[in-house]
């Protein structure tokens, strides 16, 4: 097994995909062998794709807030990871970005989180995540709505891009109950931190 570092740096090197992306690629990743949080999304839209950042747009905005994790520790390795399903760009679509290069996943996901020893919570983000996470075919809604069933160990949630704020409208016990539980949940799993 790497180090987290050499991982790192041979998962930002990766050009499997390269034929198949228009942007190029630039896999998005961050992690440390003692991440204690790890995020599980889809896949870096442009604004991502174009910084190098890890939810560097409107959706990382709602996404920290929904966790109450601030930037310095959202984009502290120590204390999160944030590792994607597509680790690059995928390119626009019809009615949106294109689903994440299924080629990530398998080629990478084991490795990373083989070399994660503290982690005590994965947020898996979006029906992407919970697609391949979950030992359940529910939907996003109904996972989420049932985050609880899920254990302590996997929070879905759903994406928070700007069509989340419709489907908050809709769900409203997603501020009510889901959200104080991921805070809750998400500060618990840092305070070993402070052991």
């Amino acid at each position: 097994m790497p180090s987290a570092a050499a991982l790192l740096k041979e998962i930002r090197a990766c050009t499997v995909c390269a034929k198949a992306l228009k942007a190029g690629p630039r896999p998005v990743v961050q992690f440390g062998p003692r991440s204690r949080i790890v995020i599980i999304g889809q896949a870096p839209g442009t604004r991502v794709h174009e910084s190098g950042v890890p939810w560097n747009d409107d959706s990382g905005k709602r996404l920290r807030a929904w966790t109450g994790l601030d930037e310095a520790a959202f984009y502290d390795p120590a204390k999160v990871a944030l590792m994607p399903m597509g680790f690059c760009y995928p390119g626009k679509g019809t009615s949106g970005d294109l689903p994440p290069r299924a080629e990530c996943a398998p080629l990478w996901h084991d490795k990373v989180l083989g070399v994660l020893k503290g982690v005590r919570l994965t947020l898996l983000v979006g029906g992407y995540a919970q697609a391949q996470y979950l030992e359940t075919k529910q939907s996003m809604t109904d996972a989420v709505k049932g985050f609880a069933a899920h254990g302590l160990a996997q929070f879905p949630l759903p994406h928070p891009s700007w069509r989340s704020g419709i489907w908050m409208k809709r769900n409203p016990w997603f501020e009510r109950d889901v959200l104080p539980a991921l805070r809750k949940a998400v500060r618990t799993a840092l305070e070993g931190d402070k052991r």
